[in-house]
């Protein structure tokens, strides 16, 4: 039985300070990579991982079995190059010793994210977490404040925060009372703290990144989003002139419904434009269509009919709009009288409509799914 006793090192330490290519492997390659790792950095913890793969290695070859020490290397590229690197060097492991499990060693609860892509490949019999011992005194205490105050990341997340809230308050504090720089205080730290805390600032950075490859690589995508969120704005604009048309100014439930009554076609719209470019893009770009991207127009016609449908119900029954009346026509001999249809006659209708669209989306999504691969076969 062989085992396959790996390090991981996800900042991608050990290349950066050595020069190895990775992965590397075998026991005496390790204690080698140890002493040049050692060497060029003495305060890395990854010297101490090393040291703790050889030592479960030995452990192993002692009860008879044996074991294979061998060290995973991400980079500093990012995360997704990282991870794809790591299972990159997994699969060369595997193809060139074949083992029948793996205990993986790692000095951080960052690295154990990479955890699943092993246990992907191979089964993990164990997960050993290195933690080196420092001594805490004054002069640890000190380093470490040197090493927070050296990390860029660190000074502009806590130290510039800081700074802001020593400076403002006393000049809150000068033109108002204590109560209302304390809230203002509290509410701007509030604020920081949700952005940093739901990553509104890497998300914000993606999107400037998504929107300038649209526009480079000149997707319709582009244009009907900026069509939907000008409708979007059509539609609330439209819904708060309806509300005011209707005399409601409190908040209360018919006046949501109001809203949603005057502003959904517009909002269905926006979304249907914004599905229509999406699927271009992507039939421009795969030359076919998912069944699910085909559902999306539909999908939101089917929603906008069934929530106008609602709202006019609430509304008509608070008698603030008017039902639908169908006029008397004769058709030659016949003549067909007028109807006026009930509140809940006109949801009926209005919901039936959203089913029968959302139905017709998905026997054409369908229709369609099945017609590509048999193109794809004949060609």
């Amino acid at each position: 039985m062989e085992t396959l006793v790996v390090a991981i090192d996800q900042t991608g330490d050990v290349p950066a300070h050595t020069g190895v290519s990775l992965p590397v492997s075998g026991a005496d390659t390790i204690s080698e990579l140890i002493l040049e790792l050692g060497m060029a950095d003495p305060e890395d913890s990854m010297v101490n991982t090393l040291l703790e793969a050889v030592a479960i290695g030995n452990e192993i070859e002692a009860e008879g079995d044996r074991a294979t020490i061998a060290v995973l290397s991400g980079n500093t590229e990012g995360v997704v190059p990282a991870d794809q690197a790591i299972a990159e060097q997994v699969d060369q492991l595997l193809a060139s010793h074949d083992p029948d499990s793996a205990i993986v060693v790692i000095d951080s609860t960052e690295d154990e994210r990479l955890l699943p892509i092993i246990e992907s490949r191979i089964q993990v019999d164990s997960v050993d977490r290195v933690v080196v011992r420092q001594a805490r005194d004054l002069e640890s205490t000190y380093y470490l404040l040197k090493q927070f105050l050296a990390d860029e990341e660190l000074r502009g997340t806590v130290l510039v925060p800081i700074g802001i809230v020593m400076l403002v308050f006393p000049a809150i504090l000068m033109l108002s009372d204590i109560a209302v720089a304390v809230g203002s205080i509290t509410a701007v730290i509030g604020t920081f703290l949700l952005y940093r805390g739901f990553g509104i600032d890497e998300r914000l950075s993606g999107l400037s990144k998504q929107a300038r490859e649209a526009l480079y690589s000149g997707r319709l995508s582009i244009v009907t989003s900026v069509i939907a969120a000008g409708l979007a704005l059509v539609g609330i604009f439209v819904g708060v002139l309806g509300i005011s048309e209707l005399g409601l100014d409190s908040l209360q439930f018919v006046t949501g419904m109001a809203f949603a009554y005057y502003s959904v076609p517009w909002i269905a719209l926006g979304a249907i434009a914004a599905t229509i470019g999406r699927l271009v893009d992507e039939l421009l770009r795969d030359n076919h269509l998912r069944m699910a991207s085909l559902n999306l127009p539909f999908g939101a016609l089917a929603m906008g009919l069934v929530v106008r449908g609602f709202a006019a119900y609430f509304l008509e029954r608070a008698n603030l709009i008017d039902g639908i009346v169908i006029e008397p026509t004769s058709i030659g001999a016949i003549t067909i009288r007028g109807v006026t249809l009930a509140p809940e006659h006109r949801l009926g209708v209005f919901v039936l409509l959203g089913i029968v669209v959302s139905l017709l989306g998905i026997w054409l999504a369908s229709r369609l799914s099945t017609e590509q691969p048999a193109e794809a076969e004949t060609a």
